[in-house]
């Protein structure tokens, strides 16, 4: 019988873990409390705030089942305890049920007290209601800048980061710190180096960043992303990023290169733009830096090689043609890359990196 309980507690400790921390797997499989009420919690993307009000609160309940679930079942896998009975069960057993009860009554309790007055007493109201007059106003703000498509996004479900053009956000099982831009600045703490990662054969470097704002209401709260990703985040937040603690910064692979295809193209013959033409619109890969970049037959004779002349305008930035370049490699071999040839974005005529000429 001792086994039996063995058994039931190492498998209901795992599948513990697994709600509290759902893994890939439950993820895929929709085992989530997101997945298993989204009828109720609606949609994050038109509604960020309310959505996550409405999450933070299932989750607390969800996990507060959990101890009193665990009884209820020994209960079944072992009669001879007499937990079906509590008052003939064993002193231990009777505190753990009158713990875990009265934990899952106060989870609910504050459930009901964070849903009254239409959510103006959660955890996530009162925050917001710091940034503005009224929390409702500050949630609004804050569904329309996430349902734009370039905000940045970073790590699991249930450690996300996100920024967004005015807001820090991290969001986490139980809660969502909330940060305005203008308010805060960031500072980096230290960096964690592994050897193996899931995301990339060659190992990952993660940053552990606070976000530490003016308005005294809102307590700091710490970031944790991939280095890769440091580059792009700091395009996005208008905050400064302070390095008080020279934490050094691995490049990811695609920074190294496109730090070599720049140095590469500088030594390129420049193209200037013949008279008359227009200027050159917005890189199309980006839509924020002006197209900077022409591809122009440089590396052979114009009837020798792969290389083919392109007859496009300038269309793209250096960053995009290059990130457009790398992604056509063989990304297992990334020290073939500099060598490599890929087909422009626009006609398809292949060229080379000797082919990428600056405009004048």
């Amino acid at each position: 019988m001792a086994s039996e309980e063995f058994i039931y507690s190492l498998a209901y400790l795992l599948i513990a873990v697994c709600v509290v921390v759902p893994p890939t797997e439950f993820r895929a499989a929709g085992l989530t409390v997101q997945n298993l009420l989204s009828t109720w919690l609606g949609s994050e993307d038109v509604y960020f705030i309310h959505y996550h009000i409405k999450r933070t609160t299932a989750t607390v309940v969800v996990h507060s089942l959990l101890p009193i679930g665990y009884y209820i079942g020994l209960s079944f896998v072992a009669p001879d305890l007499n937990l079906q009975t509590p008052w003939e069960a064993n002193t231990l057993w009777q505190l753990y049920l009158l713990a875990s009860t009265i934990y899952l009554i106060c989870a609910s309790a504050l459930a009901v007290y964070w849903k009254s007055h239409k959510w103006s007493c959660h955890r996530m109201a009162r925050t917001l209601s710091y940034h503005g007059t009224s929390w409702r106003a500050v949630a609004a703000a804050i569904d329309i800048e996430f349902r734009r498509i370039d905000k940045f996004t970073s790590g699991p479900p249930g450690a996300r980061v996100i920024i967004t053009d005015s807001w820090i956000m991290k969001v986490s099982a139980y809660n969502v710190n909330v940060a305005h831009q203008q308010d805060c600045h960031l500072n980096i703490l230290k960096s964690e180096d592994h050897s193996i990662s899931h995301e990339s054969s060659t190992g990952a470097q993660f940053l552990t960043i606070e976000v530490i704002s003016v308005n005294g209401n809102i307590k700091p709260f710490t970031i944790r992303l991939n280095s890769s990703e440091y580059r792009d985040l700091k395009d996005k937040v208008q905050a400064p990023v302070v390095n008080a603690r020279n934490v050094v910064i691995t490049q990811s692979l695609t920074d190294r290169f496109l730090d070599a295809f720049r140095e590469q193209v500088a030594h390129n013959p420049r193209y200037h733009l013949p008279e008359g033409s227009v200027e050159p619109d917005p890189c199309i890969g980006c839509m924020q830096i002006t197209s900077n970049v022409k591809l122009q037959k440089f590396c052979e004779d114009a009837s020798q090689g792969e290389c083919v002349q392109c007859y496009c305008r300038p269309m793209w930035c250096m960053e995009c043609m290059c990130k457009w370049f790398a992604n056509r490699q063989d990304q297992r071999q990334p020290e073939t890359w500099m060598s490599g040839k890929s087909p422009c974005p626009t006609c398809r005529s292949k060229f080379c990196v000797l082919d990428v000429c600056r405009l004048a």
